[in-house]
Parts: structure tokens; C-alpha cells; sequence
């Protein structure tokens, strides 16, 4: 889940715990505190009691964090993605280079797990005409005539 934006009455944005931010993110609190120690997250305010207390800032950075990680890019190149952040317009052509490269490997799968859907669904095609017709000999000639074991 991401948060893009979680305003108070006034339209400000609210500060978050740790807690608030497991919960709306859907990350638990030890990845937050991970996150943190392997400083993907900088430095984390805290209030006068030591709690952790989130911004708008930390949200965006986590949201940013989270989509990469999704898309398989290792927490090393999280970490160099964002401390290119942290420096500035003078990293913006390596950060676009890291994104267009995510990307890529990101089509890449997605065309190799479109193959494996079509083998998927020609399965299941299969085992839903031996069901229909209460046996997979017969069937086995139709979906599969060059090799009918399996």
C-alpha cells in the first residue's frame, strides 16, 4: 500500500509514528527500523520522548523505497539511489539511469511471466476438458498430440 498524502483537519500534513506509518504503508515496524539502520531513510525526527516521528519528507522516501524494492532492485542500489537523492540536481542523470535501468528488468519480467501465464492457462484448459469429460486420455491427444504423458 502507498500513502501518497495523509493531511490532518487543517490540510496539513501530520506527523506519524512508527505504528501510523506500519499501518498505512502495509511495511512493518522492524523494516522501518531496517530501513533506517541500513540508511535508505536518513534521519528520523524524534519527539521528546525518542519516539520515532515520520514527515511528509520520510513518507515520500519510504513510498520511493518501497516501490523499488518491489520492482527487485537490492537495498545497495536503493542506497545509492537515494543518497543521489540527498545530493541534488547534480545526480539527476545517474538516478534516471538507475529508474530506466529498474524499468527494463522490470519488462524484462514481466515478458517472461507472460510466457508462463500462456503454459499456465494451457494447463488449465486441459485439466478443464478432462474434467468436463471425466478423463485425460482422450485429452491428452488434443492438447498435447507430440507427447501424451504428461
Amino acid at each position: 500500500m502507498y500513502i501518497l498524502n495523509i493531511k490532518g483537519r487543517r490540510g496539513k500534513f501530520m506527523s506519524l509514528s512508527i505504528k501510523k506509518v506500519a499501518e498505512e504503508t502495509g511495511l512493518t515496524e522492524y523494516t522501518l527500523r531496517y530501513y533506517e539502520k541500513e540508511e535508505l531513510l536518513g534521519s528520523i525526527r524524534r519527539d521528546e520522548a525518542g519516539r520515532r516521528v515520520y514527515d511528509e519528507k520520510d513518507m515520500e522516501i519510504i513510498n520511493t523505497i518501497t516501490c523499488l524494492k518491489n520492482t527487485g532492485m537490492p537495498i545497495k542500489e536503493i542506497r545509492k539511489f537515494v543518497k543521489y537523492t540527498t545530493m541534488g540536481d547534480s545526480t539527476l542523470e545517474e538516478r534516471r539511469k538507475m529508474v530506466l535501468k529498474q524499468k527494463k528488468m522490470v519488462e524484462e519480467k514481466i515478458e517472461e511471466l507472460k510466457k508462463e501465464l500462456n503454459k499456465i492457462s494451457k494447463k488449465l484448459d486441459y485439466y478443464e476438458a478432462a474434467c468436463k469429460v471425466g478423463s485425460s486420455k482422450n485429452v491428452k491427444k488434443k492438447f498435447y498430440p507430440e507427447n501424451c504423458d504428461i
